[in-house]
């Protein structure tokens, strides 16, 4: 199917979820509206992933919340009622966003390529992104805007805070001051690494001048988590665990000048801020998921792993690698030294 995508007044973008991939996806969404700034664009998005992309500029939301099971796809039905796109951009693989896709009514449907396109979601689409072998997400998504035209793919963010998030952060940081922000804990418990490295990297950060600020949401395993570190460390830590919004959490990571994180969506959030990060991975490969623009500073134990697991085999480039202590093969001495590397 060919399209004059120079001629289209509307766009409707189905990403529904996780944190660091709509951070991806925010990277492409500006990068069409820079080549096409008329443009109407409407993002169908998770409940959760709107509270951090709310203040996005000129860009419509529609809350996609899943909690509602069944009554959602109602839900999304309704506030699209009337609404025909010229283009549907359908950037998730999952079986839910496949069904919620039905509910947009688009000429041109854009989806992944035959080998990404997983839940049934070529069913429901009538054009295909170019394939690449060995995408990291955010390329991956920024095939997205090659497909209707874009030009210019390099990743650029600007995600607004309230002025009341800019001040929360800059009464927490001074500018003057150097400050390591660990958020330790990612959505899989298996993910994490130990609190007792943690605490001793934080320790070290503090022996080299550093504030060390954990960071993260309310849930109780970042809130344990967040406990064992600081019974863990023998300086000074100050705990911010589950006592920011996600805005002001961004507006922290800007003012930070370097962030730990495990795979999670903090570190991409840092990553839209211009903040290096130090990315700990041993389950899914940094090269397709890692801190996109700090992928140099990975520190990550998937290849030595993935290779033990599936001996003389050739790998897909998303395999994630099992097991609940995958972590503990990242030392704390290799963590150290690209931290003093960076800093």
């Amino acid at each position: 199917m060919k399209a004059d995508y120079a001629s289209m007044t509307s766009l409707c973008l189905l990403r529904l979820s996780a944190i660091g991939d709509v951070c991806h996806a925010v990277a492409m969404v500006q990068a069409i509206q820079k080549q096409y700034p008329q443009l109407h664009i409407t993002w169908v998005i998770g409940k959760v992933e709107y509270q951090l992309l709310k203040h996005l500029p000129n860009v419509q939301f529609v809350i996609f919340d899943k909690s509602q099971g069944w009554r959602s796809y109602a839900a999304l039905r309704k506030s699209l009622l009337g609404q025909k796109f010229d283009v549907l951009l359908h950037m998730q693989v999952a079986l839910r966003a496949t069904i919620a896709s039905l509910m947009i009514s688009a000429r041109v449907r854009i989806g992944f390529d035959k080998a990404r396109a997983k839940e049934g979601q070529w069913l429901v689409t009538n054009k295909a992104v170019e394939p690449l072998a060995t995408p990291h997400v955010l390329e991956g998504f920024m095939g997205f805007a090659k497909a209707i035209g874009v030009k210019d793919l390099s990743p650029k963010w600007n995600i607004p805070v309230t002025e009341s998030d800019s001040d929360f952060a800059n009464e927490l940081i001074a500018e003057i001051e150097k400050v390591l922000v660990i958020c330790p804990a990612a959505s899989k418990a298996e993910r994490n690494w130990l609190p007792e490295r943690y605490a001793a990297v934080a320790d070290h950060a503090v022996s080299k001048g550093y504030r060390v600020i954990l960071c993260g949401g309310p849930s109780q395993l970042e809130v344990d988590l967040a406990a064992s570190i600081n019974h863990f460390a023998s300086q000074s830590i100050e705990n911010k665990v589950g006592q920011t919004t996600l805005t002001q959490l961004l507006a922290v990571l800007n003012r930070a000048s370097v962030v730990i994180a495990p795979d999670t969506g903090p570190a991409h959030m840092a990553v839209t801020q211009g903040t290096p990060v130090i990315g700990l991975y041993a389950h899914s490969n940094p090269g397709r998921t890692g801190p996109y623009m700090s992928l140099m500073q990975v520190v990550s134990v998937y290849d030595e792993v993935i290779r033990q697991q599936f001996p003389n085999m050739t790998i897909p480039w998303g395999k994630r690698a099992k097991g609940d202590d995958l972590m503990s093969l990242i030392s704390v001495e290799k963590v150290i030294q690209q931290f003093d590397s960076m800093t």
